[in-house]
């Protein structure tokens, strides 16, 4: 096994091309070329010195790039600097930064960011009827919890959507409302919806989307959850914040963070949020990276399908629903992402749903009669 300095310095420029974020990733936690020239002098590695120090170039740390090339030359070398990679992406990465998982992260989101600008329909801006836009979101209400329940495999119909939204759903004096679960995810998505909703009005008054979601995710996180801690069936310390503890996902390849890195990696995140100037790309890869970290134990799904529609307001555009009917392609797109860094089935998901939206076409839906049961 190698460490990581003679890792790069061994692979193959097709590791470079084919596992970008990874190199990039490994090559931004180099601080300095002594690191690395003791094994490439020892050695003579001109060829690799050479696409070492076009690499680094490629990340735009310079010094490095300028001490493998004029190391090799004052010690009598011929050198020829070559760039492993397809590209160079647009990014500046602090030699200050010791995450990895921190990197890689700007990495992925600079990565991804031009396939989303392609995917999604132009933004149409905030609108100048502010109350009109929110009571769109009212409308949608039902449809949106319908099938974003329905998705987390909750047993919901419209009728049991609507009691927990209507005031007569009471946990305290209902032993069947006390023992249901369903209706417990219900009504703590309804408290969330309205949080949710008073962002978004917040965002079109003219806030910065990113700083206000960074503010505000917590508290939506508490209102999806709080009526299982009224129930008590959850501890009120439960929903003190992030994990402490590794989380999976069931039938899926892809492994969230560590506790750590997830904690190094979610000021990242609402970092790129703040600084990202199209509205597609806050929605698209906020909702992506959120649930690729998985920052909690549950509800990692409806939180991150609150922020793209949180980040979608920020543009102009409409709560765009995620229809139930589609949950194998939405999650077969994450997956693609999540484990092969591969967006573009993901934006172009989500593009379609969007379209549609704006042309005033509803493709997510509520049972075909009134009292179906859900799924």
């Amino acid at each position: 096994m190698y460490d990581m300095q003679s890792a790069l310095i061994y692979s193959a420029a097709t590791v470079y091309r084919n596992n970008a974020i990874d190199a990039r990733t490994a090559l931004s936690m180099i601080r300095d070329a002594s690191e690395l020239l003791p094994i490439l002098l020892d050695n003579g590695h001109t060829v690799l010195s050479g696409r070492l120090a076009g690499a680094f170039r490629n990340i735009q740390r310079e010094r490095i790039a300028d001490q493998i090339m004029e190391t090799f030359r004052q010690a009598g070398y011929d050198i020829r600097e070559t760039d492993p990679f397809d590209h160079r992406l647009d990014i500046n990465l602090s030699p200050k930064e010791r995450s990895p998982y921190a990197n890689r992260i700007r990495l992925m989101w600079m990565h991804m960011r031009p396939v989303v600008i392609a995917s999604l329909p132009q933004e149409p801006g905030l609108p100048e009827n502010i109350g009109s836009f929110l009571k769109d979101i009212d409308d949608i209400y039902v449809t949106d919890a319908y099938n974003s329940l329905s998705i987390e495999r909750y047993r919901v119909t419209p009728e049991l959507i609507e009691k927990v939204s209507s005031g007569k759903w009471n946990v305290l004096e209902n032993e069947e409302d006390q023992r249901q679960r369903d209706a417990m995810a219900a009504r703590g998505y309804y408290q969330a919806f309205q949080a949710v909703k008073q962002t978004i009005e917040q965002i079109l008054a003219g806030g910065n989307a990113g700083d206000l979601v960074d503010i505000a995710h917590v508290k939506w996180y508490r209102e999806l959850f709080d009526p299982s801690v009224v129930a008590g069936l959850l501890k009120a310390s439960d929903l003190a914040g992030y994990r402490n503890h590794q989380v999976y996902i069931g039938s899926s390849k892809h492994v969230p963070l560590s506790v750590d890195a997830m904690r190094d990696a979610m000021p990242v995140l609402f970092e790129l949020l703040q600084e990202e100037t199209h509205a597609s790309v806050r929605a698209m890869l906020g909702h992506f990276i959120f649930v690729f970290i998985h920052p909690y134990m549950d509800g990692n799904g409806r939180m991150g399908r609150f922020l793209m529609n949180a980040m979608l307001a920020s543009g102009g555009y409409p709560w765009t629903v995620i229809p139930f009917e589609k949950r194998e392609e939405y999650m077969a797109a994450l997956e693609s992402a999540s484990v092969h860094q591969d967006i573009e089935p993901f934006a172009q998901f989500i593009g379609y749903l969007l379209t549609e939206r704006l042309a005033g076409k509803m493709v997510a839906g509520l049972p075909a009669e009134k009292g179906e049961p859900g799924p």
